[in-house]
């Protein structure tokens, strides 16, 4: 199984390195093109190309690691999936311009971050996720933890726990495989419309906990 990353951010550059530690392959990607990404791969060593887009896209499973602002746009330019897996590693959450007046919004719990919630209109981020990859077998994870700690799997005598949700039995095998490879502790929260909103940031109850299986 191949694996692509689109965004090379914290989240696209951590899941990166978590592969390259244990050697395993993949494509990353970004808006800005391969040649910007010249020193992560240098970093990374052989088995981590950088590539374009498109390229990581056309991977057996892909890795979507963008900001929730620029998901439709990046995955809407994107071919049909043709049944391929996607992994959501997004939420919906809005970067704050710590120079504007949200930076000091009294009624956003979140403004010290930096970050403010998206109004989903009551839907969680994976049921419109999924609407801009039509035909991909959808499962979400890697959204859940702080980004850092994808580097550090083991900690207090345990593994971390990496939780994961999906509608497709066969796709969420495959992702799973990918969890315990890099180090975690997969726990299947079960379908999307169950899993989602439990692992989503910012509010949703399991996000955010650092859960170690002894």
């Amino acid at each position: 199984m191949s694996i692509g990353i689109i965004g090379a951010g914290a989240l696209g550059s951590n899941f990166a390195r978590a592969l390259a530690s244990k050697g395993i392959s993949a494509t990353i990607s970004n808006s800005r093109g391969p040649q910007s990404l010249a020193a992560l791969v240098q970093e990374l060593g052989p088995s981590i190309k950088a590539r374009t887009v498109e390229e990581a896209a056309s991977a057996d499973i892909v890795l979507a690691a963008v900001r929730w602002v620029d998901a439709s746009k990046v995955f809407g330019a994107l071919p049909a999936w043709n049944g391929r897996i996607v992994i959501d590693g997004t939420n919906p959450v809005e970067f704050i311009d710590p120079n504007s007046p949200d930076a000091t919004d009294p009624s956003n719990p979140l403004a010290a971050y930096g970050i403010k919630a998206v109004d989903l209109g009551g839907k969680h981020s994976s049921e419109i996720f999924r609407q801009y990859v039509p035909g991909a077998r959808v499962v979400k994870a890697f959204n859940h933890l702080d980004v850092n700690v994808l580097n550090e799997p083991e900690a207090s005598g345990g593994k971390r726990v990496l939780f994961y949700s999906g509608d497709d039995a066969a796709a969420k095998t495959e992702v799973r495989a990918i969890i315990e490879a890099i180090g975690f502790f997969p726990v299947d929260l079960g379908p999307l419309d169950i899993g989602g909103p439990l692992a989503q940031l910012p509010f949703g109850s399991l996000s955010a906990h650092q859960f170690i299986k002894i």
